[in-house]
């Protein structure tokens, strides 16, 4: 059942920035092409769209949508260090990964 209604298949955690070293906003998505975009097109009302946060500099896949929810809650509660700590591990120029991804 949990499968029918979408609990199970890919889900994604992912870092936005305006600039290398810049303001971070950490995101959860079943669909990560599409939510780019729509950050992108500045579609997402709220935080993201206020500050122009459209560089993704971080992705994380997971299993399940429940997983990522989880890893997403607690990575928003870790510092500013150790969420700059682990974009530099994957990505240390801060560099945009969406062609990566679509």
């Amino acid at each position: 059942m949990l499968q029918h209604l979408g609990m199970y298949g890919n889900a994604w955690n992912y870092i936005l920035t305006n600039r290398p070293n810049g303001i971070l906003y950490i995101g959860v998505t079943r669909n990560i092409a599409r939510r780019i975009w729509e950050h992108r097109e500045g579609i997402v009302p709220g935080f993201t769209k206020r500050y122009s946060l459209k560089r993704l500099v971080y992705v994380e896949r997971h299993a399940d949508i429940l997983t990522a929810i989880q890893r997403e809650k607690t990575m928003k509660h870790w510092s500013r260090t150790w969420k700059v700590r682990l974009v530099l591990a994957s990505n240390p120029q801060w560099d945009d990964l969406r062609d990566q991804i679509v």
